[in-house]
């Protein structure tokens, strides 16, 4: 097996990736033969589209129409899944005739790496540039990823300027120091700032971070946290081992967890982002695992858990389901027990399923398995408790993952046989961000007023019109 950076691999970046990357929180999926299936039609699509255009390939494929024929070749294999027409090849406002009207996009789930910080505990791009190397990829010896990919101004460029986000979320991961943390709370209340003074408007809210496992050090470090930054909210990884002998830690630990949901509630802060399914190599999996969800939110039912991944354990994992057409098998590890969780408690209203990573890894993957996924969200937690994430810029800019969720559509079959609904364009508006705007008390309209007039907008402006230039480059790894 060799790991390499995906945008290693991209003589030509395609509009909508062909495979799954990996953002260093599982283990790259190989390609499937539905996904070569793909690559192959979208590449015949392109040749017969810029002839007919007369621009260039890479022109192309970065262009509205790149995006169309990535989808129609998704179509072509997967069945018709997603909304897009022929004529979006040719006529680049045919896209904006179909979608005129522009939604409020919230992406909660974003990360990048604090400037200059060169990660290596917990391994994150060198230590698996040299497992690819070890493992046979000859190419990657000596050799040096280029971290300016993943520092702030590549950030913006990917979130704000490339993308329809009008808002994100600015999140991190603990580490034992804080030189090998990717972003400390410090970094992202930096990065809130920087954002938010540059566009003259709130664009980004920050997490604070916080690790149980540590005990009382930890509660006097969310302390000072509260004191001098003023985070909007938390991020945990149960699953992630810091404290020394420690495993990970249990949401519904009284004596370990729940004297930070005490100081938090004390505090005013409601929301508690958490790391479910996905588990870390070297994770116990059992932590990553959401059966500790359930006790912790009808304990703090005045506390809001954002559940991030939506507790997803892994593609491989829900294959038995996918290979059956969810005929017989219709669990999906761990999203199905998330929703048995919701549905024996219909009071539990304070828990929420972010997409991050999620979506992304599924849609191009199994993309019917996705729809399932969002359909049995939506039919447990309601389709006001799933929200917008998208583990950008680990996936490159977040348009893709925008425009698939802007075309896809439950299928019919799944519609008839479990009753779900429709992907409705104002369901999707609710997903895309009116959900979390609601979590995070954001005033949708007074946002809306307020964003063209900011300077954020103004640059956008400006770089489109000397020519965008989007990189259709994802920054995670795949399996080669």
């Amino acid at each position: 097996m060799r790991w390499v950076q995906k945008c290693e691999t991209d003589d030509e970046p395609l509009p909508v990736p062909v495979q799954a990357v990996s953002n260093e929180e599982f283990e790259p999926l190989p390609q499937t033969e539905e996904q070569k299936r793909v690559a192959q039609k979208l590449s015949e699509i392109a040749d017969f589209s810029i002839k007919k255009l007369g621009v260039s390939r890479r022109e192309f494929l970065a262009s509205t129409g790149g995006f169309a024929a990535a989808f129609l070749a998704m179509n072509s294999v997967f069945g018709d899944l997603f909304s897009v027409s022929a004529s979006e090849l040719f006529e680049p406002l045919a896209s904006e005739e179909k979608w005129p009207k522009k939604p409020f996009i919230f992406d909660i789930h974003t990360h990048h790496v604090a400037a200059p910080k060169i990660i290596r505990t917990p391994p994150l791009i060198p230590g698996y540039r040299a497992a690819g190397a070890a493992w046979g990829n000859k190419a990657l010896e000596g050799r040096e990823h280029r971290w300016e990919d993943l520092y702030l101004a590549n950030y913006i460029k990917e979130m704000f300027l490339d993308s329809d986000t009008s808002m994100a979320v600015i999140t991190g991961l603990p580490a034992k120091t804080a030189d090998q943390n990717v972003l400390t709370p410090n970094e992202m209340v930096e990065t809130r700032a920087e954002i938010n003074g540059l566009a003259k408007s709130k664009r980004l809210i920050a997490h604070g971070l916080f690790s149980p496992d540590l005990g009382k050090p930890n509660l006097e470090e969310m302390h000072r946290q509260y004191e001098e930054l003023k985070p909007e909210a938390w991020k945990g990884y149960p699953g992630q081992p810091l404290a020394d002998g420690s495993v990970g830690w249990w949401m519904d630990d009284e004596t370990v967890a729940y004297p930070f949901y005490e100081y938090s509630r004390k505090i005013g802060i409601k929301n508690i982002c958490v790391h479910k399914g996905l588990p870390l190599p070297g994770w116990q999996i059992d932590h990553s695992s959401p059966k500790d969800v359930e006790k912790a939110a009808k304990d703090f039912p005045d506390m809001n858990f954002l559940i991030y991944h939506a507790g997803f354990k892994g593609v491989r994992d829900a294959l038995p389901a996918v290979q059956d057409d969810f005929k017989t098998v219709t669990n999906v590890p761990w999203i199905s027990d998330l929703c048995a969780m919701r549905n024996r408690n219909p009071k539990m209203t304070n828990v929420y399923m972010d997409l991050g990573t999620t979506f992304g890894m599924t849609v191009i993957t199994q993309p019917k398995l996705c729809a399932y996924m969002l359909g049995l969200m939506i039919e447990a937690f309601g389709e006001d408790h799933v929200l917008w994430g998208t583990d950008s810029i680990w996936w490159g800019s977040p348009q893709w993952q925008i425009e698939a969720f802007r075309r896809l559509q439950m299928p019919e079959d799944l519609m008839k046989r479990f009753g779900f609904k429709p992907l409705t364009d104002r369901v999707k508006e609710k997903i895309f961000g009116l959900n979390s705007a609601r979590v995070y008390g954001i005033d949708v309209k007074g946002k809306m007023n307020a964003i063209p007039a900011d300077y954020v907008t103004k640059l956008k402006a400006k770089y489109r019109a000397e020519g965008p230039r989007p990189s259709n480059t994802q920054y995670g790894w795949v399996r080669a």
